[in-house]
């Protein structure tokens, strides 16, 4: 029953965001203006294609969560689980979130499905927050570190992708480099001057395919490791986390 709801729910997200790319007749100009600009109403900048992007995020959470509340009269457990994955998806990336889905016995039908649901909602909500932020329109105090950290790591990686242009972009947001993935990749499509509906486009398209390597990839490991030591699957999961929390430790230090 899970399957067939997610199923919809990704139609109604597809049709929906087709609809709001072929509505947008303004696309945003990727290159900031330096000098000071008066900042509009949020109505206005909902009139815009980023502010439509934006609404379609929030409605995406908004279906996912009331999905959650729903799998919770049914079955608590599973929706613990989608909280879960959630989560640790935000926190440690799709490779630890996958692991703890796997090593609690579900499939990929709800493993995959939360893990594109949750970023799939990231890439909507931060990309137009991104934009307004480097127009200057809307300032994030809160979120003024994070905008700032994905720019420089945007910026960084800028020049490798260009190079390539889009099959540049497809790759970066593919391939399991650090600091890849689609967040910074749709800050890497808008600085490339690449129009919305092309960067989100590319980006999910990318997310969704890596995705199913992952899935694959974590589900083998986990199977044998299951088979090979009841605790094996606990250890795997460990050991990703440490590994991510690594590679945070090391790319801080490297800034330091």
């Amino acid at each position: 029953m899970g399957v067939y709801i997610w199923t919809y729910v990704w139609s109604l997200t597809a049709l929906a965001f087709s609809i709001l790319l072929f509505m947008s007749e303004k696309e945003t100009k990727p290159v900031p203006s330096p000098e000071y600009q008066p900042r509009p109403a949020w109505r206005q900048l909902f009139r815009t294609t980023e502010g439509r992007i934006l609404l379609l995020g929030i409605v995406v959470a908004l279906v996912g969560l009331i999905f959650m509340g729903l799998v919770a009269f049914w079955s608590p457990q599973t929706a613990h689980m989608i909280g879960a994955l959630t989560f640790f998806n935000i926190i440690f990336g799709r490779a630890v979130s996958m692991s703890i889905g796997y090593a609690g016995g579900y499939g990929h039908a709800l493993v995959v499905s939360v893990n594109m649901w949750v970023e799939t909602v990231l890439v909507l909500l931060f990309y137009p927050l991104f934009v307004f932020s480097v127009q200057k329109l809307v300032v994030f105090p809160r979120l003024k570190r994070f905008l700032e950290g994905t720019r420089a790591a945007a910026e960084q990686h800028h020049d490798k992708v260009r190079r390539y242009g889009i099959a540049g972009l497809f790759i970066f947001v593919w391939f399991p480099f650090w600091m890849t993935g689609p967040v910074v990749g749709s800050a890497i499509g808008y600085l490339l001057g690449f129009p919305a509906w092309l960067t989100l486009s590319v980006v999910l398209t990318g997310t969704y395919i890596a995705m199913g390597g992952w899935a694959f990839l974590m589900f083998g490991i986990h199977s044998h490791a299951a088979v090979l030591a009841p605790w094996a699957p606990t250890l795997i999961i460990i050991v990703l986390i440490l590994l991510v929390l690594a590679g945070y430790w090391l790319n801080r230090h490297k800034k330091n």
